[in-house]
């Protein structure tokens, strides 16, 4: 991804009816749409709403619609403060992700949105989650491939925007008010992977594995035949994925650990440290 004249090169651009006038973004804050799942309810909502507007949608095949320029006034926060600065929207870049939002369920089988719509908990990864921030409430987590879309969309903003100071849900900016992002957001690991700070949750995984001794034993090989396989920030199938490892590849493994009943090996590949399921490796010796 590029920025060129405020647009995102290759990424749809369908202006929204509520532009205002020019800014200078400081920060980019991420919402969930709360709405319905079909690809461009949202989006379309967004770009004819009188009143309301947003720089990005996000949906969850990971595909983006841009609907404001990045130095345009966006309505997306509402009443909101940075820092002390009030009105966010005078220097923010608002990221919808397609997402329901807060849910509820009588049955712990069925979840309900706030418009009516039902969803099974198992077949969608619905989860039970409370926090200061959010309340509680069930919660769809974000699609692997919005993840890797929104990481992409993030670091483009940031490496072309030198006044973006930081990335923040607008929970954050609208304390009490709103509750988006959700609380499987992977916010920590996002602000990490960006920004360059420290990762809690990466930081959790050293902490619960162990080193694995130099020698002729520490390689692996990729095993996913015909495929290749998902390298993760952190041990655990959340939307955190890195990269992905072809088939044969031999890589470094540096820690070991088991998770949530399950092995898992810290590998170096492309420069990049990351986690990989053990069971899809197969240990081999150093090279000579």
């Amino acid at each position: 991804m590029q920025l060129q004249n405020h647009l995102i090169a290759k990424i749809p651009f369908q202006q929204a009816t509520r532009i205002g006038r020019e800014i200078t973004p400081r920060l980019l804050v991420l919402h969930d749409t709360a709405g319905r799942l079909d690809k461009g309810n949202s989006a379309d909502f967004l770009r004819n709403h009188a009143r309301v507007s947003v720089h990005f949608v996000l949906e969850r095949d990971g595909s983006i619609e841009q609907q404001v320029p990045t130095n345009k006034h966006a309505s997306h926060a509402g009443r909101s403060s940075y820092k002390g600065a009030s009105g966010v929207n005078g220097f923010s870049i608002g990221i919808e992700i397609v997402n329901p939002g807060l849910m509820t369920s009588l049955d712990g089988a069925t979840a309900t949105t706030w418009f009516g719509q039902n969803f099974d908990i198992i077949d969608h990864g619905i989860q039970y989650a409370e926090t200061p921030h959010h309340g509680a409430g069930w919660w769809m987590p974000y699609t692997e491939q919005q993840i890797a879309s929104l990481t992409e969309l993030l670091r483009c903003l940031c490496s072309d925007i030198s006044t973006i100071e930081d990335i923040v849900p607008h929970w954050f900016i609208s304390p009490g008010r709103k509750i988006d992002t959700n609380p499987l957001f992977p916010l920590d690991s996002i602000r990490a992977l960006i920004l360059g700070r420290d990762d809690p949750a990466a930081d959790k995984a050293d902490e619960g594995s162990k080193p694995t001794p130099s020698g002729r034993d520490d390689l692996a090989m990729i095993h996913a035949p015909g495929d290749s396989l998902n390298m993760r920030r952190w041990p655990s199938f959340a939307p955190n994925v890195l990269q992905s490892i072809p088939h044969g590849t031999v890589v470094p493994v540096m820690r070991a650990g088991v998770f949530e009943g399950r092995d898992w090996i810290k590998v170096v590949y492309g420069g990049i440290e990351g986690w990989v399921v053990k069971s899809h490796t197969k240990q081999t010796g150093a090279p000579t």
